[in-house]
């Protein structure tokens, strides 16, 4: 078996869709890449998600992003050019908006239209988060809403008025810097971005390479208007029922209502951090978020390792 390099910090085990490698004196690279089929009907705004998306890994392990690479699946005989220009100018406004450099990128031609990035990094070794470090006593804090999924899928079926499919577009298209930057400043335990595992799928991830439990409190507040109305109208994407078959016997606890359950394994798109605080320092990470007016609110708390990955109170 060949050996493991060991400036490979961490791999996609640990990190999703990412890996670290270490360089320098005490610093690391972030590599990772996602792309996706549209979400939105809007080009610019399907570009504009689409960099948002990529870059949230990075912003998850505390790194920096610095460089990109665009990856286009284009239908070229289905789609005119303008279309094409759309996606790519919400793209680069997304990324110039993160500091982030496009140094190029690969075009493919394909029946379905995908699009999204390959980005480059860099994080300071010991500020690097990752989703193994959380303890008991940690309070868990979500940074996003959920339901992006479920709501997308609404959208398709035209059952989503305009408002709403702008709240949602909106809040895909934000980045998660700024909430990256006050876990940084006091110093979270763990840290991942929720997207397409969905929230419970996310958290077992965490758990289990924390070698913890996670005790979660599911309340409507931690949804996006209309959410359950619109699970219970049959709004569900395939991969939300993927999810809840795969990560289901990994969670434990009181039975939560049909429509929240669906939500709490809703696919995210660009969603938001899941992050593990001391409990001292949860006070001090709240008024930071809400400084940066980021949506934060408290989802439950770590505790010591039981039978399944996910307590349900």
């Amino acid at each position: 078996m060949p050996k493991r390099d060991r400036r490979v910090l961490v791999d996609h085990t640990t990190l999703d869709d990412a890996g670290v490698f270490a360089f320098g004196r005490g610093e690391a690279l972030v590599q990772t890449a996602d792309f996706f089929t549209p979400v939105v009907d809007d080009p610019y705004d399907f570009g504009q998600i689409a960099a948002a998306n990529a870059l949230s890994d990075v912003y998850a392990m505390g790194g920096t992003p610095i460089t990109a690479l665009a990856l286009l699946c284009y239908p070229d005989a289905e789609l005119p050019p303008e279309v094409l220009r759309e996606i790519l100018r919400g793209g680069q406004d997304k990324m110039a908006e993160a500091g982030v450099s496009i140094l190029g990128g690969h075009t493919v031609r394909d029946p379905e239209l995908k699009f999204g990035y390959s980005v480059t990094g860099v994080v300071k070794r010991r500020r690097l988060l990752t989703n193994a470090g959380a303890r008991r006593g940690d309070r868990v804090w979500l940074t996003k809403p959920l339901g992006t999924g479920i709501l997308a899928t609404a959208l398709k079926q035209g059952k989503l008025d305009a408002p709403l499919a702008a709240k949602m577009t909106k809040q895909m298209a934000t980045l998660n810097r700024r909430a990256a930057e006050a876990a940084v400043e006091f110093a979270v335990r763990a840290a991942t971005d929720v997207t397409g595992f969905g929230l419970i799928g996310h958290a077992s991830q965490l758990a289990d390479a924390s070698g913890v439990t996670l005790r979660l409190r599911p309340t409507p507040e931690w949804l996006l208007p209309r959410v359950l109305e619109l699970a219970v109208a049959g709004a569900i994407a395939a991969g939300l029922y993927k999810n809840r078959d795969f990560y289901r016997d990994r969670v434990s606890g009181a039975a939560t209502p049909e429509a929240l359950d669906l939500a709490l394994y809703d696919p995210q798109t660009s969603g938001g951090l899941l992050l593990s605080v001391p409990a001292r320092r949860e006070a001090a990470l709240a008024a930071a978020l809400r400084r940066r007016r980021i949506w934060a609110i408290p989802v439950g708390e770590v505790v010591a390792r039981g039978e399944r990955s996910i307590e349900l109170r």
